[in-house]
């Protein structure tokens, strides 16, 4: 049974009824191209109604402001010509052909992060359908799909979104999500979505003409923060929840990535992020659901677990700190926040044993302190990569670590956060080593193209290490298309297909038990001369990790423990070579 929403038209046997939330504006007229216009009967707390009964799905409507203005619903479930464009009247309804699915359990969870637009040569919803299979062998259980709400623009990396309802159409129609998200139940394959409800996208954004969607009290990155606790904050607060609920009841999505939380100022209580994960789970009981955060203060709160061990609120949070110290180990890199990790092997130590590598210390880069303690907390609350689309598109040129370092260094970190008790995240390509650029892309009005292309290089100007002066134009088409998978480069995959492919079935067969257990924080470090040294304590048996992350061959000052189950560099006892990475199990508690 469908679920019913606030937000968006309702579409009955007879008739279909329109709603809009507009407290700010008198009189709202509805419009439907070929049938006519209708007056909203204004009601309660700032709505208007009407309930139309010519009304098709399939028709296409827009609201009409007092001064004329003709605006999209901003609960509009699809926009076949864009976020400028009226709003098509969808169907909801889909033969599921995988009634059954359940959702799988976390720490089964081995996590791929892709881009609709740039995952295949079409770009569409349909098209990533042709590449499950792939992602099934590879042994990925979870693909998570970067912003896809509409957006203005052919292109763009979809954190710009304006109407957050509506899966954006250069992707395909949202029955091709469906799709999509169908086919990849057939495999085994969890899908998550990122959302964004910490700012509105430039272009395209027309709720503030007839609603208080922004607080000017809050401030963030992007400008006023949204009205999560002023006047009229009950309504804004719905309107983001409900879209979460949105994507996971209609869409059948199986978790959220919660993009830059920190960014979502409410000074009230409960806070947006609690109500928005408690209601989220008493609507989709039936289900593993998860939800996931990107945190930059590091808040372990937000992690908190209940007494069984389950998720109080959100389940895991991208974890920078340990992308930080594993890409200065692989690369040298030590310009801007990498500074703050040239001691990669304490930083690293840490991150793998406790979660966070800054529990309230302080951080140059930032200036001030960063973090709170998160020993506490399970491993599977973290997630670890050693790419996203954030720390190779934030670089001047996109480029990808395998594009400029050693094969072998990046086999050896692949091998440290793909075996490790957090949960690893894979970015599209990673796995047979592409070189393809992924640069920020997209696409506004000529004005705010201008804007993006100064500030863009104003901001990577100030980063030493980047030469922002050729630096691809953001807002070109080129520099989308370069950002596009060549899947015929994956029979050239350097060795590193195999690698993750063992490396991802080692996980399941061996990690993923140990996970089940429980357990996993009563993490140790070892000094063991320059070598890093770590032990996580399970139940029934002890994971230890050893590595030698540098040029360097280094002599260990003590045994390796316990039956190895992987080494990168098979009969070494009394050396390590470099980039040798060694996990092995005892079963001495």
């Amino acid at each position: 049974m469908l679920q019913r929403f606030a937000f968006g038209p309702e579409i009955n046997e007879h008739a279909v009824m329109f709603r809009l939330w507009a407290p700010l504006a008198e009189q709202v007229l509805v419009q439907i191209e070929q049938r006519g216009q209708w007056a909203m009967q204004p009601g309660k707390d700032g709505w208007h109604v009407a309930e139309v009964s010519h009304a098709r799905v399939g028709d296409r409507y827009s609201f009409l402001l007092p001064d004329g203005t003709k605006i999209p619903d901003p609960a509009s479930r699809f926009q076949p010509d864009d976020v400028h464009g009226p709003s098509e009247l969808i169907d909801p309804s889909f033969e599921w052909q995988t009634q059954g699915w359940k959702g799988r359990r976390w720490e089964e969870m081995v996590i791929y992060e892709l881009h609709v637009g740039a995952f295949t040569e079409a770009g569409t919803f349909l098209s990533t359908i042709e590449k499950l299979d792939h992602l099934q062998r590879l042994g990925i259980t979870a693909m998570q799909l970067m912003p896809i709400a509409d957006f203005h623009g052919r292109y763009g990396w979809g954190y710009d979104g304006v109407l957050p309802y509506a899966p954006d159409s250069s992707y395909g129609r949202p029955e091709d999500l469906k799709a999509l998200i169908d086919a990849a139940h057939d495999r085994g394959i969890c899908v998550f979505l990122d959302v964004v409800y910490n700012h509105f996208g430039p272009d395209g954004n027309y709720l503030p003409l007839y609603a208080p969607i922004f607080s000017s009290r809050h401030k963030s990155f992007w400008g006023n923060g949204l009205n999560y606790d002023g006047e009229g904050s009950r309504f804004v607060r719905d309107f983001v929840i409900e879209n979460a609920i949105y994507w996971l009841s209609e869409f059948r999505m199986d978790g959220l990535r919660l993009d830059a939380v920190h960014a979502m100022t409410d000074d009230s209580d409960p806070h947006i992020l609690t109500e928005l994960a408690e209601r989220v789970r008493l609507a989709c009981p039936e289900r593993h659901i998860h939800l996931i955060v990107e945190n930059e203060n590091n808040d372990a709160g937000l992690l908190s677990r209940r007494e069984s061990g389950e998720p109080r609120h959100f389940t895991a949070q991208w974890n920078d700190d340990i992308h930080h110290a594993l890409h200065v180990a692989a690369t040298g890199e030590i310009f801007g926040y990498y500074g703050d990790y040239a001691d990669h092997r304490s930083r690293l130590s840490r991150s793998l044993r406790e979660g966070f590598a800054f529990q309230g210390e302080h951080m140059r880069y930032r200036g001030r302190s960063r973090g709170s303690p998160s020993a506490g907390l399970p491993p599977t609350a973290f997630i670890s990569f050693i790419q996203n689309h954030d720390q190779i598109g934030n670089r001047a040129h996109g480029d990808r670590m395998i594009s400029s370092h050693a094969v072998a260094a990046i086999k050896a970190i692949a091998a440290i956060y793909l075996l490790s008790p957090q949960i690893p995240m894979l970015f599209m390509g990673e796995e047979w080593g592409s070189v393809d650029p992924f640069p920020f892309f997209c696409d506004f009005n000529e004005e705010l193209n201008r804007k993006v292309r100064l500030g863009r290089k104003e901001e990577l100007g100030r980063l030493p290490g980047f030469d922002a002066r050729d630096a691809p134009d953001p807002t070109s088409e080129s520099t989308f298309r370069s950002a596009k998978l060549r899947w015929e480069e994956l029979s050239h995959d350097r060795g590193l297909g195999e690698h993750y492919r063992r490396l991802i079935g080692l996980r399941h067969q061996t990690i993923v038990p140990l996970l089940s257990q429980g357990g996993g924080q009563a993490a140790t470090h070892d000094k063991n001369g320059s070598l890093i040294s770590v032990h996580w304590t399970f139940r029934t048996a002890i994971l230890s990790l050893i590595a030698n992350l540098s040029n360097a061959v280094v002599v260990p000052s003590g045994p390796i423990h316990g039956q190895t189950i992987f080494s990168s560099a098979p009969g070494s006892v009394g050396s390590f070579d470099p980039w040798t990475v060694i996990w092995s199990l005892s079963s001495e508690i």
